[in-house]
């Protein structure tokens, strides 16, 4: 480097002498530039190009100034991969490391083990945040209900008059059925708006507590990993906050009994919901099938994430199996002022007993 800084500084006819003299010093010959050696050759991060002759040599200048530095820095290899995934962008989004703070905040206040702080952590939260919205969903879900007789008392009287319409103006069958449709739909609607129970509103629920479940995940999963600054300390205190048979919450449940206590929970869930329905219709068969699908694909699933997030996601479970038996009760559903609806009962967990027993059991 010094002597390329002293060259870099003479005059151009020093460099003039400094080239004769040096053709003077044996050096082994290069036929082509692929033959010359680099500094970067050790990381093979070039490929073979076409020689090129030495003829060509003088007439490739260096555009530098002559006092200027060259700094040589070694070649590095290109990088395989344009950018994080999408699991890795959303593991490292800003609602997820504001879970993280959540749940050291719990765990610090309270003073819990870990395996405690989420229990109680999950509970708070079902409890404050899903358990009024499944209320509010069970309103919405009444409401609509309640106007299928009127909706069926209007339909029929829809029917008769585009029927006399039809023979007044000579319209087709296709036509017909156009209108019936068409007149059917805005009837609905504005019923929809003056009870103010549209449909869409009771999927509320499900809009809050998906987004609730993957940020607490994934705020577990950093934590148990240690994949952020933050979770590197707390990692060692992860692999001793468990307890039982899960006493290392980083690693996964090796025994099964986490996973498989899930799929049982989340196949209870689905089948109360079931056994309420008394004639399902063809997609909500397909529907339910889907869910129990899911049911069993999150018990292999459950025993390969670290037991943290096992354990969250059973006592998510076990927290919203308790709330869908709770908005069964008579009490309770009069007390969020839920109408009543044709499948209510005062005997609700005894006729869900007796339906399970009669169609699973016998």
């Amino acid at each position: 480097m010094l002597c390329l800084k002293m060259t870099m500084n003479m005059r151009p006819g020093s460099l003039w002498i400094l080239h004769q003299i040096s053709h003077l010093s044996p050096r082994p010959p290069i036929r082509s530039i692929s033959h010359a050696p680099f500094a970067c050759d050790h990381h093979k991060t070039y490929r073979s190009h076409v020689p090129l002759p030495v003829a060509t040599l003088p007439r490739l200048r260096l555009s530098l100034p002559l006092k200027s530095t060259l700094c040589f820095q070694p070649c590095r290899p290109a990088s395989t991969t344009s950018g994080t995934g999408w699991y890795e962008s959303l593991a490292d989004s800003t609602p997820v490391h504001l879970t993280e703070q959540l749940l050291i905040s719990v765990h610090q206040t309270t003073g819990l083990p870990w395996w405690a702080s989420i229990v109680c952590t999950t509970v708070a939260l079902r409890t404050v945040v899903t358990l009024p919205l499944g209320a509010y969903q069970a309103v919405i879900i009444a409401k609509v209900e309640a106007l299928q007789v009127e909706i069926a008392e209007l339909a029929k009287r829809l029917r008769y008059d585009i029927s006399v319409r039809a023979k007044e103006k000579g319209w087709t069958e296709k036509h017909c059925r156009y209108q019936f449709k068409k007149n059917l739909k805005r009837i609905v609607s504005e019923l929809y708006v003056r009870d103010n129970c549209h449909p869409f509103k009771a999927s509320l629920l499900v809009w809050v507590q998906l987004p609730m479940w993957v940020c607490l995940s994934l705020a577990l999963r950093n934590l148990s990993l240690g994949v952020s600054d933050a979770a590197t300390a707390l990692q060692t205190e992860l692999a001793v906050g468990g307890t039982l048979w899960f006493s290392d919450l980083t690693l996964p449940d090796s025994t099964w009994i986490m996973p498989v206590s899930l799929g049982l929970i989340n196949l209870l869930i689905t089948e109360v919901f079931a056994l309420r329905r008394m004639e399902a219709s063809k997609f909500q068969k397909y529907v339910t099938n889907f869910i129990r699908g899911i049911s069993l694909l999150m018990i292999p699933i459950a025993a390969t994430v670290p037991s943290s997030m096992a354990l969250y996601w059973l006592s998510s479970s076990c927290v919203g199996l308790g709330h869908n038996l709770l908005l069964r009760s008579p009490r309770f559903r009069r007390l969020c002022r839920i109408p009543p609806t044709r499948s209510d009962s005062d005997t609700p967990y005894r006729d869900i007993a007796s339906s399970f027993v009669s169609k699973y059991i016998k």
